[in-house]
């Protein structure tokens, strides 16, 4: 049995496919299109599903969607009629799209597969909860989902047992923790469901300052419910801003300009929203812990990325183990979709855990020399896993920046060690290289550490054993360590965690040991193989494009390792570039 799992039509557009109950695939359509968080109809991450399990539609036997659109549509109609006439221009941009494409979304869908197959719609929320709970291997879970908006829900939390789930409470549009901390990203400058990290990582450069006016905009309770107050927002009657006049004048400043210098307000103003999120987060899950008496939480929703809260939900709420998995914003969507018909609806038995990312497409060795070959590019291809291990290891070790191209590409927008820039975190300046040499960025991102998962604790402060693959959870670097590892400790003295097995991923967690063995550091900084503004590479050709347009110094790609190229990326230019942006010289 196949069952086709869709998510369109609002942001990171992805589909899933589940076989027999276990997962064949699942990709974002952004990393075939390279159009960012791509959100029309992902015709090319369904055609690589199908094509991955070798089949055609036709043999597909259940399709699934997302959401319910006509009750999503009835809420749009609800907040553009509740707000006339100053909804007006809301009505005149989102009309034409839901007549000609949302409204029809089934029918839609079928005719973009070509098939008469009928589509089954999953609530929003639900789809989120199941992508979590479904695939987590507990057999029972608390639940707690939090985004922007579904149809009509924002944030849920409920309780799974086996393949049933049951939705207990729920907060309703237009209070949104996630529509909230656009509001803030969008203050800040930054792009709204693109750009909220930077937030996360802005935070601790500033201070709680504007905690006591945050809670002028969010009443939040005891059980971590919450009401927004709505006069400091823009988002029910306009399509263009989050928030209006009134927030600026709480908070003492217009919002800043995407070309704005970033100063102590604005990191002041990114902790403190942070904080309040966090307060909300943690609130709701020691609430359902306490209502619920389980053990294990799962968490999904776009909320979900937010690491930081998820670290300290699963330290202070009373939760033993917390599981979200790596696509826990829209995409997974298509996934939660897909594993909803098959085990809730359908019945059957969950066979499925997701312990890795890697769902993407992956390339033959042959394929990678076909594409090196067609560039004239040199390289050198290692026969022995081993000899290719050490030689990269090395190169690590002398300071260079390494693109690792390997397997199948990660589900979600985490880099996980298929599609990863490596270096050396023992060195202080590898941060400032980085953003400068390759991803031409603002220089107070951080950047995350993958370890070997037996070492972990030696590093974190997290319980030894503990996994942490997906890279959505924030441990304190241990005070004694950060000194060794300075390019992956933030201004707060954490670190956004992966821990990799070989089960998992044999060849990286193969690297990482060999680069331990060489320097006694078994961690490697790890961040996206991607340059602003673009999705992380997919096909070789990307890999190959994006290596020689930054200033990557080697690219490990298969067996082949590349270490030159024509050309360099001005090295000068690029730190000019990433200081300019900080202080506002240039645009996004």
């Amino acid at each position: 049995m196949y069952v086709l799992g869709i998510s369109c039509y609002y942001h990171d557009a992805g589909a899933a496919l589940v076989r027999d109950g276990q997962l064949v695939a699942a990709a974002e359509e952004e990393r075939f299109n390279r159009r960012k968080h791509y959100s029309d109809f992902p015709a090319l991450a369904v055609k690589y599903c199908l094509d991955e399990a070798g089949i055609t539609i036709d043999e597909v036997d259940y399709i699934g969607f997302y959401e319910k659109p006509l009750v999503k549509f009835s809420r749009i109609l609800e907040t553009i009629l509740a707000g006339w006439p100053r909804t007006y221009w809301s009505w005149v941009r989102s009309m034409p799209v839901w007549l000609e494409t949302k409204l029809r979304a089934g029918a839609t869908i079928q005719e973009q597969l070509g098939t008469d197959k009928g589509i089954y719609y999953c609530q929003h929320h639900l789809a989120h909860a199941a992508s979590a709970f479904l695939v987590s291997g507990f057999d029972e879970s608390a639940i707690i989902t939090a985004d922007g908006v579904g149809e009509w829900t924002t944030t849920s939390w409920g309780v799974g047992r086996g393949t049933e789930m049951e939705i207990l409470k729920e907060i309703r549009f237009p209070h949104s923790v996630g529509l909230l901390f656009s509001a803030i990203t969008a203050y800040l400058g930054f792009r709204v469901n693109d750009a909220e990290w930077k937030v996360m990582g802005l935070a601790p450069y500033g201070k709680p300052t504007f905690v006591d006016r945050f809670r002028e905009v969010v009443d939040i309770r005891d059980d971590g419910s919450f009401r927004l107050n709505m006069k400091y927002f823009a988002y029910t009657y306009s399509t263009q801003r989050m928030f209006n006049r009134r927030w600026e004048a709480l908070f003492g400043r217009p919002a800043r300009r995407p070309e704005g210098p970033l100063e102590s307000f604005h990191e002041d103003i990114a902790h403190s929203g942070q904080k309040i999120v966090e307060e909300i987060m943690v609130r709701m899950a020691t609430h359902v812990y306490r209502q619920t008496g389980m053990e294990n939480l799962c968490v999904a929703g776009g909320v979900g990325l937010n690491c930081v809260a998820n670290w300290r939900m699963l330290q202070e709420s009373g939760f033993r183990r917390i599981f979200i998995q790596p696509a826990a914003g829209d995409s997974g969507g298509a996934l939660g979709t897909a594993f909803y018909l098959y085990n809730s609806v359908l019945k059957n038995p969950r066979t499925f855990v997701m312990k890795h990312a890697y769902w993407g497409p992956g390339f033959r060795d042959e394929q990678v020399e076909a594409a090196l070959q067609a560039t004239n590019l040199a390289y050198e291809p290692y026969h022995s896993e081993e000899d290719l291990l050490n030689a990269t290891a090395r190169l690590l070790a002398e300071g260079k920046v390494v693109a690792w191209f390997q397997g199948r590409l990660e589900f979600g927008p985490r880099a996980l060690g298929a599609r990863s820039l490596l270096a050396d975190a023992r060195n202080p300046k590898m941060k400032e290289i980085i953003n400068a040499k390759v991803k031409f960025r603002e220089r107070f991102r951080p950047f995350a550490p993958s370890v070997l998962k037996e070492r972990a604790h030696e590093y974190f402060e997290m319980p030894a054993g503990m996994d942490a693959p997906f890279m959505l959870l924030v441990p304190r670097v241990r005070p004694d360590k950060r000194a060794e590892v300075p390019a992956i400790t933030h201004q707060d003295g954490t670190g956004r965690v992966q821990t990799v097995t070989e089960t998992e991923n044999g060849r990286f967690y193969r690297l990482i040991r060999t680069f331990g063995d060489l320097t006694g550091t078994p961690l490697v900084l790890n961040t996206s193989f991607n340059v602003r503004g673009e999705p992380i590479v997919c096909t070789p050709q990307d890999a190959i494009r994006t290596f020689l347009n930054t200033g990557v110094d080697v690219l490990v790609i298969g067996k082949c390792v590349v270490s030159t190229k024509p050309g360099r990326v001005d090295y000068d230019a690029g730190m000019k570039r990433s200081v300019a942006l900080e202080a506002g010289a240039l645009t996004e």
